[in-house]
């Protein structure tokens, strides 16, 4: 329980990070921050494999690159389904996803939250 809890904080870091990095993205209090952090961990828990099998052709044709959409896309998504987490568009969710995936992948990494 206390490792999930590490990571859901360490997952938050990484997106006050790229909100303040990428200029559209914008969130309007610290309780959004949270919520916008469990509702993209919850995206891309459940929903983000059953879209990575349904594109799973152009996947393979891009070679994996699609996978950087389908992250945005969630990214977007999450933007929609939480008020006060605000994305410009597209781009801007793009480039916050891999941001994002980077900043958390790297936390993750430093304080060992991965199981072994």
């Amino acid at each position: 329980m206390t490792r999930l809890l590490l990571t859901w904080v360490l997952n938050a870091f990484a997106l006050f990070f790229v909100m303040k990095l990428v200029p559209g993205i914008q969130i309007d209090r610290f309780g959004n921050l949270l919520i916008a952090t469990l509702v993209l961990g919850l995206l891309n828990a459940f929903l983000r494999p059953l879209v990575i099998l349904l594109t799973l052709p152009v996947t393979i044709m891009t070679l994996g690159l699609f996978t950087l959409v389908v992250n945005g896309v969630m990214f977007y998504l999450a933007a929609h389904l939480v008020n006060g987490f605000h994305v410009a568009g597209f781009g801007a969710a793009f480039l916050a996803a891999l941001l994002f995936s980077l900043f958390s992948f790297i936390l993750n990494m430093l304080f060992q939250t991965k199981s072994v």
